[in-house]
């Protein structure tokens, strides 16, 4: 049987994924490269790969991007490795990735309040584009994405 990343499905969720990174890592000695600042540093590098695919495509293009089996192979695998890179900077730095995503939502929620007339709105009351986040930052590449905060939730700044 094969998931949604085009690979065999494991029953496994984000802990046993950090375990096998880590045995994985472990059982080469990698250790002491595995710094908080080289992990920083290379998930850094693997999210700008991610984003080199999509770079100088059109929104339609990059919207279309997993219809062609090559592009959707580079897309996955760079996705595998920004998530592995991150998976191991939070082992290595005490996060549960999964914990930190929640209470993240959770300040966003209480920052960014639905209220009659904003709710469906984005930041600043402004329409929310279609393919928004859940926070209502407009995605990557798009206009309202420069005016945007640094973090995901973050008001425009301006």
């Amino acid at each position: 049987m094969t998931d949604a990343g085009g690979g065999e499905r494991r029953p496994e969720g984000l802990a046993a994924a950090q375990a096998r990174l880590a045995a994985f890592a472990e059982a080469r000695a990698w250790g002491p490269y595995h710094t908080p600042k080289n992990l920083a540093a290379a998930l850094s590098v693997e999210a700008s790969e991610l984003l080199e695919i999509f770079q100088w495509l059109t929104p339609d293009q990059a919207a279309r991007i997993m219809d062609d089996p090559a592009d959707a192979f580079r897309v996955r695998d760079e996705v595998a490795d920004v998530l592995a890179y991150l998976l191991q900077f939070c082992e290595a730095v005490g996060v549960d990735p999964v914990a930190a995503l929640h209470a993240k939502i959770d300040r966003n929620e209480s920052r960014f309040p639905l209220s009659g007339a904003a709710a469906g709105s984005g930041p600043a009351g402004r329409a929310a584009p279609a393919g928004t986040t859940p926070a209502g930052t407009a995605p990557a590449g798009t206009p309202d994405a420069a005016a945007e905060g640094s973090e995901q939730g973050d008001p425009p700044r301006g």
